[in-house]
């Protein structure tokens, strides 16, 4: 299991790192881009950057189960893996064409600021396919090991209810706590190398897959995200990582830790509600290079340090890598 792994993890990353460049060209070509509203200038910068790290995810599945199928003839699992994948593009260009529609509306307003997305109630409509593969497949556990709660079967209302409740709500929730450079995949890198090591620790192989998969290629997305950013990240990303995490927590039966890891977003969740949504992250930079808010109150987890005018960019996007380290090694304690 550990070769499988380390097999999934580098075929990822160089799929990843190999087709970054050419993802990075197409998007300019077709004029996918927007302001970087907290540098000097606010330059104009590549958006969609899921498309990358999709791309290395699938080819790191795809050859995995080409190994086990035509190699070692196992197919235990690979519906589960097909299932995920499907469940990962489809949501993943969701997101992409919501980019699509904002970026061109907003060209055509002549306006960096508003632009078209997206409707709510189109949302769940557009992401319904990528929840049918593991609706149909049966995917998961019914008997999930819930915090507080502890252990409780939902039946059959776990693939019928629970599953696409689980899908939208971690794609719409990671899209809460985004707008830095690097902000997504950072916090990505920490909470799937820590789900796949609890995974693999807890026998659990095929959510140590997923996570390994996932984590390989946001290594490799990192370095064209991190300050000073290459491409955002876009619907695509924050679709893409949110997707990711449902499909290791039903897949790999690892509900509790998948929703302790995910307890800052629950956190943004809050403090976006408290604005009614109309809050956002974004804030403006200062001559010194430092962030603030342009709210009076905290209405989202960067506005804590933003609010103080003490924090260059990076310095809160690390700061909130520590904030989902602290949760993500709370795992190994629940």
């Amino acid at each position: 299991m550990i070769r499988t792994i380390l097999f999934v993890t580098i075929v990822s990353f160089l799929a990843s790192a190999i087709s970054a460049p050419f993802v990075l060209r197409y998007i300019n070509l077709i004029g996918l881009s927007a302001p970087d509203v907290h540098k000097k200038g606010k330059p104009l910068v590549a958006r969609s950057g899921g498309l990358i790290p999709l791309i290395g995810t699938f080819a790191a599945l795809s050859a995995l189960i080409f190994v086990q199928t035509f190699i070692y003839q196992n197919n235990s699992l690979q519906i589960y893996i097909l299932g995920a994948i499907t469940t990962l593009i489809v949501i993943t260009l969701v997101g992409f064409i919501d980019d699509l529609i904002t970026i061109k509306s907003k060209a055509s307003y002549k306006s960096t600021e508003t632009g078209l997305r997206l409707k709510q109630w189109q949302r769940p409509l557009l992401v319904l396919p990528a929840v049918l593969p593991l609706m149909v497949i049966s995917a998961g556990n019914s008997t999930m090991n819930l915090p507080l709660l502890g252990s409780i079967n939902f039946g059959i209302l776990y693939p019928l209810i629970l599953v696409p409740i689980g899908i939208f709500g971690a794609a719409n929730m990671v899209n809460q706590l985004e707008g830095l450079n690097g902000l997504g995949s950072g916090m990505g890198l920490v909470y799937t190398s820590m789900l796949g090591l609890y995974a693999f620790v807890h026998q659990s192989y095929l959510g140590a897959i997923l996570s390994f998969a996932v984590f390989g290629a946001l290594l490799a997305f990192w370095k064209y995200h991190k300050t000073p950013a290459k491409v955002m990240a876009g619907d695509s990303l924050t679709y893409f990582l949110g997707a990711s995490l449902a499909c290791i927590a039903i897949l790999g039966n690892i509900e509790k830790a998948v929703l302790v890891c995910a307890i800052p977003f629950f956190i943004e969740f809050v403090l976006k509600a408290r604005g009614r949504m109309k809050k956002d992250t974004i804030g403006y930079v200062d001559d010194r290079g430092k962030i603030h808010s342009k709210w009076d109150k905290i209405y989202s987890l960067p506005h804590i340090w933003m609010r103080t005018g003490r924090f260059t960019e990076r310095q809160i996007v690390y700061n909130l890598m520590l904030v989902e380290l602290f949760f993500a090694l709370l795992i190994w304690f629940v």
